[in-house]
C-alpha cells in the first residue's frame, strides 16, 4: 500500500483478524472460499510491507522477489478464479450459475495469462511517489482488453450472485477502483489491492448476516 511498511503490515494485521473471525461464522460448507478471502488480501498486504522494508536495501533481493511473486500472483493468477469460483459456490440459482461457469473458465485463462509472463518476462518493483510501482513485461496492445477482462472476472460475480448483500462488496470495490484510476493511475496494482483489501472485511458482515438468518429461519 501506499506511505509505508507500517501502513502495509497494520492493514494486514486488521484483515487477518477479521479474516480468522469470518471463516469461524461460517455455517455452510459452500462459504468457506469466499471467506477465505480477507487472509488472502491479509498475506498481500504483508508481502509488501515486506517489499517496503526489502526495496530500501540491496541485501535482500531474494526476499524482495518472493513477497514481489507473493503479492503479484495473488492479485493477478488468484483472485480472477477466486473470486468467481468462491461465488459459484454459494449460488443457488441454475441461470447465475451458467454465467458464473463462463466467468470462472474466462478467470482461468486469464491467470494462465497472467502466469505465463510472470514466469517467462522480468518482473520488478519499485518505490516512486511514496506508492509501490509493479512492472511486468507483457504486450502494450493487449493492456486495456486484459485489463477489461480481469474486471469482468472479479467484480461481474458479485453482481450476478442472489446471496443478499454481496452486491455491496462489488459496489465498494467498483467505487474504489475509480478512485484509484483517477488519483493512483500509475500504481494501480499497489492501491486498487490496498483498497480491496480493506473493503474485504465486508464479507464478515455479508457471512455472519446470512448465518443469523438462517438461524431466525430455525427457530421460527
Amino acid at each position: 500500500m501506499c506511505y509505508s511498511a507500517g501502513a502495509s503490515f497494520a492493514t494486514g494485521v486488521i484483515i487477518s483478524a477479521v479474516g480468522v473471525a469470518t471463516v469461524i461464522v461460517v455455517h455452510k460448507p459452500s462459504q468457506r472460499l469466499f471467506a477465505i478471502i480477507p487472509l488472502l488480501f491479509a498475506i498481500q498486504q504483508f508481502a509488501e510491507g515486506c517489499l517496503w522494508l526489502t526495496l530500501q536495501s540491496s541485501d535482500y533481493e531474494l526476499v524482495n522477489s518472493i513477497c514481489n511473486y507473493i503479492f503479484l500472483i495473488t492479485a493477478q493468477v488468484i483472485w480472477p478464479v477466486l473470486m468467481p469460483l468462491s461465488v459459484l459456490l454459494m449460488e443457488k440459482e441454475s441461470k447465475r450459475r451458467r454465467l458464473l461457469r463462463i466467468l470462472f473458465v474466462a478467470g482461468m485463462a486469464l491467470s494462465l495469462y497472467y502466469g505465463f509472463y510472470l514466469l517467462t518476462s522480468h518482473v520488478t518493483s519499485e518505490i516512486l511517489n511514496c506508492h509501490i510501482l509493479y512492472t511486468i513485461e507483457s504486450p502494450k496492445t493487449l493492456s486495456l482488453p486484459i485489463f477489461l477482462l480481469y474486471l469482468t472476472t472479479t467484480i461481474t460475480p458479485l453482481f450476478i450472485s442472489s446471496v443478499k448483500r454481496i452486491y455491496l462488496m462489488g459496489i465498494l470495490i467498483l467505487l474504489s477502483l475509480v478512485i484509484a484510476l483517477f488519483f493512483y493511475k500509475v500504481h494501480l496494482t499497489s492501491v486498487w489491492c490496498f483498497f480491496a483489501a480493506v473493503i474485504s472485511i465486508v464479507i464478515f458482515w455479508i457471512l455472519r448476516s446470512d448465518r443469523a438468518t438462517v438461524e431466525k429461519a430455525e427457530v421460527k
